[in-house]
């Protein structure tokens, strides 16, 4: 969290203006979002929250700003962040005191972990009331200081529009990250002095984050990279929201370096392109997971290295020397010391790294990991992802692999679980077209931040990929959809399970399946859909599949489609907890979960061997 007091810093802005006029709080923060380009806002009212609801009013009346009701605050956060990672802008949303800030907690969790630039406005009791356990009041500046980049309680209307211009810089600055502003309620209404604050103004001591990388540092990356034989580029959600994709595509092609991306980093990178080998970690490909356990240099590009990437940590990229780029100087060496670590914003470093190569006319030897590349497509061939074709129902990847073909250029955002990871595997993204919560894996995230990219982009189409579990936590949103005829599309993978949680109960548990199975009680999606004045579908074959996507795509309007699925399928590949990832369930010819071996490959001639061989049957190098 950023290290600021909860006031703002007023003698580091220059005001807009020196000529000043009397309007209450309520105006001064809807004038300042006009000023910082806020056009739309997700969010419920309530008592505490209304004098800036009344003025809500008023800048609806006067064309400044839409605001989208949602059913529920929690909707109002992920549609916030759907918002802000298809547009890179910060998102917005409001809530009242006590419970309506509270149901805000999941959301902007979702953000602080994902790195979402977001604005949260609360109301709160009034300045007397605060502390006396006053009706709906909550301190929700403390609780959620965990998850926030910073926080301000606005203790007087004088300070509004200051508090907004640093709000919103710190939001969107450095390492982006939610930002909660808390308004007491006879602030929105006190009268002051408004000068306006503009976000060029914003100038804040102890807030400088690094931007340009160490030249020093970029000389010994480049060394390592020249010298390297086996690298790999493994980028994350900072190369996204750095704006890196060229320069990530530039570095890959002039070194010949095959990429692998994150959860968080899909779409940085062309998927189609020779080089990428898709995602990596618990359910990356497996030539992926092979790369990364087999390559002498990785390249970690604004990525953290978290557990569902590594594996078994003190495992992962074992063979290999690291170069780290963050903006965040404290996810640098957290998990993995790096030899050369690069503090800096991810565009700007890589662009200073290929300005460097280009001086020197690097590489100087074009073809160094042909034979890498080699490797990586023969475990792409003897490993590729599997869409299985059940003779008598459909299968889960089917729907997304029909979905893609119909769809490839489609906003696509999902819940959690298996539809998650199927989507991830088998969709080909575009930069921030893939908008998933990949940290705090938040079910009931899909719709609502459907709604919000929807809102962000409407000329576009937009999709969202869901679990018959994870669709009813916010399902309730299909009346915001219908209200403002949003055209978000929604399908639901079901196969009457909590699939992720059946799968691990299966591999893990011996097949005690407790508290997963979601049949009893689901209700009917298509009537649903239509109660909410929604168009609802259902397919349940094969033959059903590409006529219905299609027409799920021509309607002028939200639709619900519940795409009936096997039952019993499993997500593979799959690293075990506790394994590193080379070693994966499920490959292709081990789909019985019973017959699954370890498997490990020679870093002298790639051969194939079971975990068990200490030496390489073939050449008989040490394993």
């Amino acid at each position: 969290m950023v290290s600021l007091s909860s006031s703002p810093n007023t003698a580091s802005t220059t005001a807009s203006s020196t000529s000043q006029t009397q309007q209450n709080g309520a105006f001064v923060l809807m004038d300042s979002l006009k000023r910082h380009g806020v056009k739309h806002i997700f969010g419920y009212p309530g008592g505490a929250i209304l004098p800036i609801y009344d003025e809500v009013y008023r800048a609806e009346a006067r064309g400044d700003v839409q605001h989208i009701l949602v059913r529920h605050e929690q909707g109002a956060a992920h549609a916030a962040d759907g918002y802000a990672r298809a547009t890179g802008k910060v998102g917005v949303c409001f809530a009242t005191s006590g419970p309506g800030a509270t149901n805000l907690v999941t959301g902007i969790a979702t953000a602080h972990m994902d790195s979402i630039p977001l604005v949260v406005i609360t109301g709160q009791v009034a300045r007397a009331a605060i502390g006396t356990d006053a009706f709906q009041e909550t301190d929700i500046f403390g609780i959620t200081l965990p998850v926030v980049k910073h926080s301000y309680v606005v203790r007087s209307a004088e300070n509004m529009a200051q508090t907004v211009a640093e709000a919103f810089h710190i939001a969107s600055t450095g390492r982006p990250g939610p930002v909660l502003i808390d308004i007491p309620k006879d602030v929105g209404k006190e009268e002051c002095d408004y000068v306006p604050v503009e976000p060029s103004s914003v100038k804040l001591p102890g807030f400088r984050p690094t931007v340009k990388g160490n030249p020093r540092q970029i000389n010994q990356a480049l060394q390592l990279i020249e010298e390297s034989q086996q690298p790999l580029l493994y980028v994350g959600g900072g190369a996204i929201s750095a704006g890196a994709h060229a320069e990530v595509h530039e570095l890959a092609e002039r070194f010949g370096i095959p990429v692998t991306t994150t959860l968080m980093g899909l779409g940085v990178f062309d998927e189609h392109h020779p080089l990428s080998v898709g995602m990596l970690g618990m359910h990356g490909t497996a030539y992926a997971n092979f790369a990364v356990s087999e390559c002498d240099l990785l390249i970690a590009v604004g990525a953290r290295f978290d557990d569902r990437v590594t594996g078994k940590l003190d495992e992962f990229a074992c063979r290999a020397q690291v170069i780290h780029i963050d903006i965040d100087p404290a996810e640098v060496g957290k998990n993995r010391a790096p030899q050369v670590p690069i503090v800096g914003d991810v565009c700007q470093v890589l662009k200073q790294m290929l300005r460097r190569t280009r001086a020197l006319n690097l590489p100087a030897e074009p073809n160094q990991t042909q034979a890498w590349l080699e490797r990586i497509n023969r475990w792409r061939q003897d490993y590729p992802l599997v869409v299985p074709k059940p003779e008598d129902s459909l299968s889960p990847q089917e729907v997304i692999v029909e979905l893609g073909h119909q769809a490839p250029q489609a906003y696509y955002t999902t819940d959690v679980g298996q539809h998650q990871m199927w989507a991830a595997q088998f969709l080909k993204n575009r930069p921030r077209r893939w908008i998933s919560s990949a940290g705090l894996g938040t079910m009931g995230y899909g719709l609502p931040a459907a709604m919000g990219v929807k809102v962000a982009v409407s000329t576009e189409e937009v999709i969202c990929i869901s679990g018959d579990a994870s669709f009813q936590m916010n399902m309730q949103e299909l009346a915001t959809l219908a209200q403002y005829g949003i055209n978000v599309k929604t399908i639901i993978i079901n196969n009457g399970w909590q699939g992720m949680v059946r799968q691990w109960q299966q591999t893990f548990f011996e097949e005690r399946y407790s508290a997963s199975n979601m049949q009893t009680g689901m209700p009917d999606f298509v009537t649903l859909a239509k109660a909410f004045g929604v168009k609802g579908m259902a397919i349940s074959n094969r033959a059903q599949l590409p006529e219905a996507v299609a027409e799920m795509l021509a309607h002028d309007g939200p639709v619900l489609v519940d795409a009936q699925v096997t039952k019993h399928e499993n997500c593979y590949p799959m690293v075990a907890p506790g394994k590193n990832n080379s070693q994966m369930l499920g490959l292709p010819e081990l789909r019985t979960l019973e017959k699954a071996a370890e498997l490990l490959y020679c870093s002298n001639c790639g051969t194939k061997n079971p975990a068990s061989n200490k030496f390489c049957p073939e050449c008989g190098t040490k394993i």
